[in-house]
């Protein structure tokens, strides 16, 4: 048990070994609503509870304990920044940045998605089983996931054989419960597509399918084989596109046509560009298919003025010494301002922050001394919000096959929507407390509030 608590703060402390620094220093005056600053200070606040469940005194013990404890930095605060999207750093970046600047979705897409050093582009690996299990082979779900469990041991040791740095190995659904899981959705495809093209001329529209994000091409080639086998007049017609934004895994989708005893699908397209970089509109009734992929879309912060409501977007600021600082402003961000417009606008029901507490516990907790100024952060679907514009703005007759996790364990103390943070290490996972970390090297993933 020691071994892996050492561990773990070995790995931590490699990832940032200030993940947790406020700004400077603490102060009781609160940011002017017109304050242009890139460095506004707040203090910082533990998770409080409701005002049912929470005195509003316990929360500001542990506001006052956190000043008292803060960590020092090595790091040069009056060396000058600039700001940056995660587009740029793929353009201009091969190692990740220092004395930047950047939103928490930039800094978090720059993690995951960077072409050199991002997380899907570098460290994942997906498991994958040679052949689809046989589930009537096993004695009971404790038994299948201890098969599993031992065939992730095998992997990762033949990886940390040929390998001096272990790679990320993580599992998927698709992969888990292969052929039938892709068979399932083609079945929901094919139904609904028949459905849609009932009584129209030659037989209405072909199909045609849109997949995001598609790991190793597992997905793909089973809703191909089941529709290619069991409606081979819809198959004849029909198209498939596959969006990918990793070349890597682009690569592989592309090789799963080529591998021994398979017949090659000639109606398929890999396309090797983000979601977000889509310019063209297709017109034609579609299928747009999503498996646990919009649980990895970067997510903006936010954090509310106790007395006025205003919200406040975070950025991330990368030192010289590879430090994270985290600090606030008052949202000027399209996409953010967009975002908590339209989320303002519902009335039935509607829309209350979870990170703002009522307001009678704000005002008790405004007569404490050294009381934050702000809320606890809220992390947004910023992107998620874009993609669904996307969505309507060029598949304006598409439907949406969507799955992905609507709850998580383990996630970050402290925030609403918060993400998991995780990574393997010496075959054991190993969850963060903070989304502060080193890029590539963590999974930063988000449950969905549907």
């Amino acid at each position: 048990m020691a071994r892996a608590v050492v561990e773990r703060t070995e790995l931590r402390s490699l990832a940032t070994r200030s993940a947790k620094r406020l700004p400077q220093r603490p102060t009781t005056q609160r940011p002017a609503a017109n304050s242009t600053q890139s460095g506004t200070e707040i203090k910082d606040e533990k998770d409080p509870a409701s005002s049912e469940q929470q005195p509003a005194f316990k929360g500001y013990i542990e506001s006052v304990r956190e000043i008292l404890h803060m960590p020092a930095t090595t790091a040069d605060p009056n060396i000058p920044t600039r700001r940056v999207t995660a587009e740029y750093c793929a353009e201009r970046f091969t190692t990740p940045p220092k004395n930047v600047t950047m939103l928490t979705r930039d800094f978090i897409g720059d993690s995951l998605y960077h072409p050199s050093y991002g997380y899907f582009s570098k460290q994942a690996l997906i498991f994958s089983p040679k052949k689809g299990y046989n589930f009537a082979g096993f004695r009971d779900s404790a038994d299948f996931l201890k098969t599993i469990g031992r065939q992730y041991e095998e992997i990762e040791r033949e990886l940390d054989d040929i390998r001096s740095i272990p790679r990320q190995l993580w599992h998927t659904p698709t992969e888990i419960l292969k052929p039938w899981y892709g068979y399932s959705v083609a079945q929901h495809i094919v139904r609904q597509h028949k459905a849609d093209q009932s009584g129209r001329p030659g037989g209405g529209s072909p199909l045609t399918v849109y997949e995001m994000g598609g790991g190793n091409g597992t997905l793909m080639m089973n809703i191909l084989d089941h529709i290619r086998e069991r409606e081979p007049e819809i198959y004849s017609r029909m198209e498939y596109n596959l969006v990918e934004i990793s070349p890597k895994l682009a690569k592989q989708q592309v090789s799963q046509q080529s591998r021994k005893h398979v017949v090659p699908h000639v109606n398929v397209n890999i396309i090797n560009k983000s979601i977000f970089d889509w310019s063209t509109t297709e017109d034609r009734p579609c299928f747009f298919v999503a498996m646990e992929v919009i649980d990895n879309f970067a997510h903006d912060v936010v954090r509310f003025d106790y007395e006025t409501g205003e919200p406040y977007q975070a950025f991330v600021r990368v030192y010289d010494d590879g430090e994270f600082e985290e600090y606030y402003e008052p949202v000027s961000d399209p996409l953010i301002r967009n975002y908590l417009g339209v989320r303002d606008s519902l009335v039935s029901p509607r829309h209350r922050s979870a990170a703002l507490p009522p307001a009678l516990y704000r005002r008790i907790r405004s007569q404490l001394p050294l009381a934050p100024n702000l809320s606890k952060p809220e992390f947004i679907p910023t992107k998620a919000f874009e993609f669904c514009k996307i969505l309507g703005r060029h598949f304006p007759r598409h439907r949406l096959v969507l799955s992905d996790f609507y709850k998580l364990p383990d996630t970050l103390p402290g925030a609403v929507g918060a993400p998991v943070v995780q990574t393997r290490f010496n075959g054991s996972m190993v969850p963060c407390e903070t989304y502060l970390v080193q890029p590539g090297w963590f999974d930063i993933f988000f449950p969905t509030d549907f």
